[in-house]
């Protein structure tokens, strides 16, 4: 299996394609099997294509050493399996706090990004504390975060279902808790907070949004489109996993978009 070691440990991934690599990051407590229906078309268009599992997420170990589940911790960790796997450049196509650390390593590692695609993204609106600090409580988290992945997936197939499925057994486990405890703690963390950086990102950004989310609605796109001066929005009928609720429709988003960061590249 193709492991790479990060600051935080051994983390899994998933490749197949050849070409321009394309890095696909998931949600807290999901992992790389979301992208399972949209994974294989992006590989057939020509693209060598990663799905990572973060630290103490599907097949990744639990984070090595003392330092906390944060999502710079993620951020981190990214930048280490960019470096290791030598992806220069490469587009990230980063889900909820997934898109926070593709866009925060366009931000400190430039080269290492030829574009982004965010989906219904963290990091360019503000959190609430008190849900930080609510769902930063592994007990609070254990009780309320099963309940709240149906209301973000809504699921309307047997593949959201599953996936569904999937990240409740991981929330109602002490495990799966505290580890999304954890993250949520650190959405509070002013470094989680990209707002004042968005006009830094100098490259491609496609935000893909599914308006029909709870936990990053159609507002929360407006503000990362204001957030980040030329992102292009385009929004799709979906809950907050877009590219399982409609991947014909994500695909018609995201394939143009990767044909143009490619024209682009190999223009300069």
């Amino acid at each position: 299996m193709p492991f790479v070691q990060t600051r935080a440990g051994r983390v899994f991934y998933a490749e197949q394609g050849s070409g321009r690599p394309v890095v696909l990051l998931h949600a807290t407590l999901h992992d790389h099997t979301d992208f399972e229906a949209v994974a294989g078309p992006l590989a057939a268009a020509g693209h060598r294509v990663l799905a990572v599992d973060w630290p103490g997420h599907g097949r990744s170990e639990m984070p090595a050493g003392p330092a906390p589940m944060t999502a710079p911790l993620l951020a981190g960790v990214l930048a280490d399996v960019a470096a290791e796997l030598d992806l220069a450049p490469a587009v990230f196509i980063g889900n909820s706090v997934g898109g926070y650390a593709a866009a925060r390593l366009a931000l400190e590692h430039p080269d290492r990004v030829a574009g982004l695609v965010l989906v219904n993204a963290g990091g360019f609106v503000k959190v609430p504390r008190l849900a930080a600090r609510a769902l930063g409580v592994p007990a609070v988290n254990r009780a309320v975060f099963p309940w709240l992945v149906p209301w973000y997936m809504k699921a309307d197939s047997e593949r959201l279902r599953a996936i569904t499925r999937r990240v409740q057994d991981r929330a109602r486990g002490r495990t799966g808790a505290a580890v999304s405890a954890a993250l949520w703690r650190s959405f509070a963390d002013p470094a989680y907070d990209l707002r004042a950086d968005g006009p830094r990102l100098g490259v491609p950004v496609l935000l893909a949004w599914g308006a029909r989310d709870v936990i990053l609605p159609l507002s929360a796109a407006r503000q990362t489109r204001a957030a980040i001066p030329g992102a292009d929005l385009r929004t799709l009928k979906t809950g907050h996993v877009a590219f399982a609720s409609d991947p014909d429709g994500f695909l018609g988003l995201v394939l143009p978009f990767l044909e143009s960061v490619t024209t682009a590249g190999s223009a300069q």
